[in-house]
């Protein structure tokens, strides 16, 4: 309420100055500054501006911060004692100052009050919405849906983001998203795959960016943008941490800690985790074919996973002076997992069961994925000037050990093959670059530079029983080598401005991509040509040097509502799986092949934002546009083989369609009615129009889909929480394939307990267990109707315990390794 009457009369009293008679600017001066949290750096937008006079303190005038903190009160010529509020915060304050002419106060950090915030929310446990020029920040906070659940979990309930039932990540509806961990590349993401963000707990983020319009900064993969998650990391002095174990059904148990140390020299920190799961899945697969042995064949398949890891990241941060330190860092990722996949696939001719056969296979996989990182940070002043260096190294490797076992139980018990498959990945990277931030007058200058060169390397080997001597045979033809190199080199420069209302960064990216590919085998290339259809070199080497413009605008309407244009040219750079011809062996008649001629795909992309803030309602919302060249899509078709059993195998390989356009509008809404209620809404909907051919088909296809999530979060009485998540994902088509709609439905209740030091969460996950997806292919020699579910129905109890976490002590200044904090605009 105190808050509120100074804000009140701030306003009135700049109403009354505004029409006092006489009171023309030769009068008045202006008071300027900003007003940023200490410890994050961040803007504190309507904080409260006072300015008392000194002689008359019944006498007072003011204004608040706008949604970059920054303030510009006029008042009349006089001795004033000056204040900035915000709550929660300790007050700032400036008695008895001579205000005769204009003056800048610069930059003010505000620290927080730790006796004040024991009675209120602490804000690092809210999820909310931050807007910036080239993103949206959602603070991942006290999701409670997110207990004892994983990344990709947490990222299903950000809006714009779609996980689906297999885990794969899209963004408005497009799979070509770039997966950041504290703005770069990293061993935590798999360097390109997502496997990695189903195993980490989701409680190791604070927030995750969701770049649809990347400003030059960022590197320029990932045609639908990127989502930069970042990590927690505390900046409270002293020590702090948190424990939290969980256990649910199906079995899935684990405990992560979370350590931190700060002292005036130096900042430890540290979070250790170890994970259980066992994830239960299944799939229904209805064929019908035009030619081949059988005209119908029915796969009733059955997976049982298990999962077993353990991550660390420890790190030091060690501060050389006020302006500037130096942080290392190590993170391990380790797994040991094992998978049984069982396939009854039953044959028929004319409605008559004519064989069935029983396919099983146990793969063992152990992961370990290190990575050492190395930053500098000086920020020269408290405007903004600053220089960043980092010097990253990441290892992935990934030791797969498979046995199938095909044989037939009716109408005889016979065995069909036996095969074991050794395959050996590894990934190595090595990442330098620096960025540079001058601010000037209401503008900012950036440059930087980025070298991140990449290996993977697949060794594949395949041993086939041979039943008549009863050994086990190299198969030749199969067996191979497969190394790919991604070599990027790219530098950036970037200017920012603003003029009253309107701001706007425009940058320019130049970016070579060197893409190398050498296979090792005595498999035949004339052969695996002519499988592919298409005449490839198998030994590559190509090179792309771009240009990748970016440009951000921004007008603020009024203060809490404001326009947003962005702009950008990027580049989809294809993986070592899309390109490795040799083909996967997880199944005997549908087999996935890459594709060595495969090219990347560049898209430019218009997104036009609009924001409005209201007491108690935040509108965000955005109309987009985006056009791809080259664009990959995956193709099924015939390879003219069939199975011993006489059953057609086919094929499904990636391609560079002609173009794919994408048109949409995405929205989300947040109403606080009050402090014991929150709800959120938003819903995405988008059209992609496909046109392209390949060996003589036309795979063109235009489809319409959208998806849309409601949430709630709810106090009960005695202090209960009780959350919501809805999600409902719509139908959608491409040319060979139709999926249905999907629905889940999430739902959670927490409790804080031991003087709040303590939070018990009950948690369940696709409540309704209806989390399928249900397709539908047709092409000319085949359809197929299937059904698959990746997890089942997850129910979860989770308990947090934290160590001084709830007293935030004032600390040093902003220290975020890793973090995006340069950006103008910010």
């Amino acid at each position: 309420m105190k808050h509120f009457l100074l804000l009140l009369l701030a306003v009135s009293s700049l109403g009354l100055q505004a029409q006092r008679p006489g009171g023309g600017p030769a009068e008045n001066i202006k008071l300027t500054g900003t007003v940023l949290d200490q410890e994050t750096g961040r803007p504190l937008e309507y904080a409260t501006i006072v300015l008392q006079d000194a002689a008359d303190p019944t006498k007072v005038t003011g204004g608040i911060t706008d949604l970059d903190g920054k303030f510009e009160v006029e008042a009349a010529r006089g001795v004033y004692n000056i204040r900035v509020e915000y709550i929660s915060y300790n007050t700032y304050s400036q008695d008895n100052q001579r205000l005769f002419q204009s003056r800048d106060l610069g930059v003010i950090r505000m620290s927080v009050n730790a006796t004040q915030l024991e009675a209120v929310e602490v804000v690092g446990e809210r999820t909310t919405v931050e807007v910036r020029l080239d993103k949206k920040i959602y603070n991942i906070g006290k999701d409670l849906t997110n207990s004892g659940a994983t990344i990709a979990d947490a990222l299903n309930n950000v809006p714009s983001v779609d996980v689906d039932v297999e885990g794969g990540i899209s963004l408005r509806g497009n799979e070509n998203v770039r997966i950041l961990i504290n703005g770069r590349p990293s061993a935590l993401a798999g360097f390109g795959s997502t496997d990695a963000l189903q195993q980490l707990p989701a409680d190791a983020i604070e927030r995750v960016e969701v770049i649809t319009s990347p400003s030059a900064r960022y590197d320029a993969e990932g045609t639908a943008g990127i989502l930069n998650i970042v990590l927690k990391k505390e900046k409270t002095l002293g020590f702090n941490g948190s424990v939290n174990t969980f256990v649910g059904d199906p079995l899935n148990a684990g405990v992560t800690a979370n350590g931190n140390l700060r002292t005036d020299g130096f900042n430890l920190f540290s979070t250790i985790g170890y994970r259980y799961r066992e994830g239960p899945g299944k799939g229904y697969f209805d064929n019908t074919y035009n030619g081949g042995a059988f005209d119908r064949i029915t796969e009733d398949r059955r997976t049982d996973r298990l999962n077993r890891g353990v991550n660390a990241n420890v790190g030091m941060e060690v501060f050389l002076s006020e302006q500037s330190s130096v942080t290392g860092s190590f993170f391990f990722r380790g797994g040991s997992d094992k998978d049984r996949t069982t396939n009854n696939t039953e044959r028929f001719n004319d409605g008559t069961a004519d064989s069935r056969t029983l396919r099983e296979e146990v793969q063992k996989e152990v992961d370990r994925s290190y990575q050492w990182a190395l930053n500098y940070i000086n920020n020269f002043n408290d405007d903004g000037h600053k220089l960043t260096a980092d010097v990253q190294i990441g290892r992935d490797m990934e030791d797969q050990n498979s046995v199938i076992e095909e044989r037939t139980t009716f109408p005889q018990d016979d065995l069909i093959a036996l095969e074991n498959v050794l395959a050996d990945e590894k990934s190595m990277e090595y990442l330098i670059q620096a960025d540079y931030v001058l601010p000037m007058e209401d503008s900012q200058f950036e440059a930087g530079f980025r070298i991140d060169l990449e290996e993977e390397i697949t060794d594949y080997r395949l041993d086939s029983l041979d039943q008549a001597s009863g050994q086990f045979v190299v198969n030749q033809n199969l067996t191979n080598k497969f190394t790919y190199n991604e070599d990027i080199y790219a530098v950036y420069s970037q200017y920012g401005n603003k003029f009253g209302k309107f701001s706007f960064l425009m940058g320019l990216r130049l970016e070579n991509t060197q893409l190398r590919g050498a296979i090792e085998s005595e498999y035949d290339p004339a052969q695996l040509e002519a499988e592919l259809g298409v005449d490839v070199d198998l030994n590559f080497d190509k090179n792309y040097l771009g240009l990748f413009p970016t440009v951000n605008l921004i007008y603020e309407i009024a203060e809490r509502e404001n326009i947003t244009l962005g702009y950008n040219r990027r580049i989809n750079r294809p993986r070592g799986w899309f390109i490795n011809p040799f083909p996967s062996r997880s199944s005997r008649t549908n087999i996935f092949q890459g594709n060595p001629d495969l090219d990347p795909a560049f898209s430019h992309t218009f997104d036009v934002g609009y924001l409005k803030r209201w007491q108690k309602i935040t509108l965000s919302s955005s109309i987009y546009y985006s056009r791809e060249t080259n664009a990959f899509s995956r193709v099924q078709e015939e390879t003219g083989q069939t199975t011993t059993d006489g059953i057609e195998i086919v094929r499904s390989i990636p391609i560079n369609l002609a173009t794919n356009q994408r048109i949409g509008g995405e929205a989300s809404l947040l109403y606080n009615p009050s402090r014991k209620m929150r709800l959120n809404a938003s819903v995405n909907i988008f059209q992609f129009d496909t046109e392209g051919f390949f060996n003589g088909v036309d795979y063109g296809a235009k489809n319409t889909s959208w998806f849309a999530r409601l949430g709630s979060k709810i106090t009960l009485p005695g202090a209960v929480e009780w959350q919501t998540n809805a999600f409902y994902r719509g139908p959608n088509e491409n040319a060979q394939t139709r999926t249905k709609g999907l629905f889940s439905l999430n739902l959670a209740f927490s409790k804080d307990v031991l003087k709040n030091n303590g939070t018990l969460t009950l948690n369940v996950q696709d409540l309704l267990n209806s989390r399928k997806r249900q397709s539908f292919t047709q092409t000319p020699f085949f359809t197929s109707e299937s059904e698959f579910q990746w997890r089942v129905r997850q129910v979860n109890l989770a308990f947090v315990y934290r160590f001084n976490e709830a007293k935030k002590r004032e600390g040093r200044g902003d220290r975020d390794f890793g973090e995006d904090e340069g950006e103008f605009g910010r």
